[in-house]
């Protein structure tokens, strides 16, 4: 998979959405994992995770391109590809983003998810369309955000979305089983925990969901263990 940063500032910036970068690959996480997507990495977040792999695309000198919404559609419908992902950074805090979100929704074409970080209200995007999937993260006590979580979210989700749980240590299996229990979520929605990339043993989350019996899945980051670690610094 070949990654390239959108670079290239213009002037009118202040009316435009901040990219850092836009591709096509492989979907590594939640639903469609295994699935060709576009990727639209929207540059800034209001989050800093103790083990974040995108900081540089939240920093206020992340090299971008800022476009119009319609410059962003067409190039997703020139890849060709069914599936987008709009990611961050945190999406949902981009320049325009409800513009561009309807763009996709509206087109038959597209199957629309949006990664969040979990923090902002989703109420006013759920309503937007039936073909928007969400994949919320629930931050937990090894990423230091864990105060931020906006958890009535959890109500407005459902069998077409998906919470990732990523697990830093064995602390944060205890709470992601005690946040399940509590907001009943394998009821309302799917469930997938992630272990923080090269800190946290696969094998230790798969032994907690067997043996708590959890009704959820071990969500394996597919795109690192094709093209390894090419976390941006």
């Amino acid at each position: 998979m070949k990654v390239v940063p959108v670079r290239g500032k213009i002037p009118d910036k202040n009316d435009r959405t901040a990219v850092a970068e836009m591709f096509s690959g492989i979907n590594g996480e939640g639903l469609k994992q295994g699935a060709p997507a576009t990727f639209i990495r929207f540059a800034g977040c209001n989050l800093s995770c103790e083990w974040c792999d995108t900081k540089w695309a939240n920093d206020d000198d992340c090299p971008a391109l800022y476009l119009t919404p319609d410059e962003i559609y067409f190039y997703a419908l020139d890849k060709g590809l069914s599936n987008v992902t709009l990611t961050g950074g945190e999406p949902l805090l981009a320049l325009h983003f409800s513009e561009i979100l309807r763009k996709f929704a509206d087109d038959p074409f597209f199957s629309s998810e949006i990664e969040t970080n979990g923090s902002i209200p989703l109420d006013y995007i759920r309503r937007s369309g039936e073909k928007i999937s969400f994949t919320v993260d629930c931050k937990l006590p090894s990423s230091g955000m864990s105060d931020r979580i906006v958890y009535k979210n959890f109500g407005l989700l459902g069998k077409r979305d998906c919470v990732k749980f990523v697990v830093g240590s064995a602390d944060d299996l205890e709470q992601t089983a005690a946040i399940i229990k509590d907001y009943s979520l394998a009821k309302r929605t799917n469930i997938f925990l992630s272990p923080v990339y090269g800190v946290m043993n696969p094998e230790e989350i798969a032994d907690f969901i067997v043996n708590n019996a959890l009704d959820a899945r071990l969500g394996l980051q597919l795109h690192k263990i094709i093209w390894g670690d090419r976390r941006r610094k």
